[in-house]
């Protein structure tokens, strides 16, 4: 409805701002944004509050953990906060293959890792241990709308910044699709053609974002590593928990 799809929420602890457009500088200032955006949760914090302390359960809970007489707005983004920085994922197969298992990797996922750090140009931008350089790009996506959205240049008021969005991480990446800041990708083979064919051209494309050519079979190579060597099996099943009563 927003125009833009939730970004994931994994290894955002190590991220210096946060949402699609940085206007987060903390996990704490992002974590009450959804609840009053009018097309998300489109509640008051006054409302939430009221919710939550009508709840026993709750209302021990932020005694307990806070010392405050209930839910407070604070304790409500540190809470949410506490948790995001909980969803954390590292130790897959590619950061065992650095550690020297060279049979962590397949031989297909291992053909893509030479491709993602070489020719296909990823790591320009997804680089570092969480594979995202935090800093924010125009990539082509959504711009050949009238009424695009300027992402980053709404927040930064720099001509620059016009189209860009925030670097997401690509670990876990074949769990938290559809891609793209607005959705628009529905599988990775989808973002590689985007990025192969250099985006959608406009005048603040990133000058890192340009047209690649590699083999079919490469492309599967490329999406093998991805969703192979960056899913961690030690990665959280994060179930619903039983709330509070």
């Amino acid at each position: 409805k927003g125009g833009r799809s939730a970004p994931t929420v994994i290894n955002t602890a190590y991220g210096t701002l946060q949402f699609w457009d940085g206007r987060a500088k903390t996990l704490e200032d992002q974590a009450l944004g959804p609840i009053q955006n009018p097309i998300e949760m489109n509640m008051t914090l006054d409302a939430v509050i009221k919710k939550l302390n009508g709840i026993d359960g709750y209302k021990r809970q932020f005694k307990k953990v806070f010392g405050t007489d209930g839910a407070t707005a604070d304790g409500i983004a540190k809470a949410i906060a506490a948790y995001e920085r909980t969803v954390v994922s590292g130790n897959a197969p590619y950061d065992k293959f650095k550690a020297g298992d060279t049979k962590a990797l397949s031989e297909s996922a291992q053909r893509g890792m030479k491709l993602f750090f070489g020719k296909a140009h990823c790591s320009a931008c997804h680089a570092g241990p969480s594979f995202t350089d935090n800093s924010f790009h125009n990539i082509g996506v959504g711009m050949g709308k009238k009424d695009f959205d300027k992402g980053r240049a709404d927040i930064s008021k720099l001509s620059g910044d016009t189209g860009a969005f925030k670097t997401p991480t690509l670990r876990e990446i074949a769990k938290s699709g559809p891609y793209f800041h607005d959705g628009s990708a529905k599988t990775l083979e989808e973002v590689v053609d985007h990025y192969l064919k250099g985006g959608i051209p406009n005048e603040w494309l990133d000058e890192e974002i340009f047209n690649i050519k590699i083999a079919p079979t490469e492309k599967a190579d490329l999406v093998k590593f991805m969703t192979e060597g960056l899913s961690s099996p030690d990665y959280p099943d994060h179930k619903a928990p039983e709330l509070p009563k």
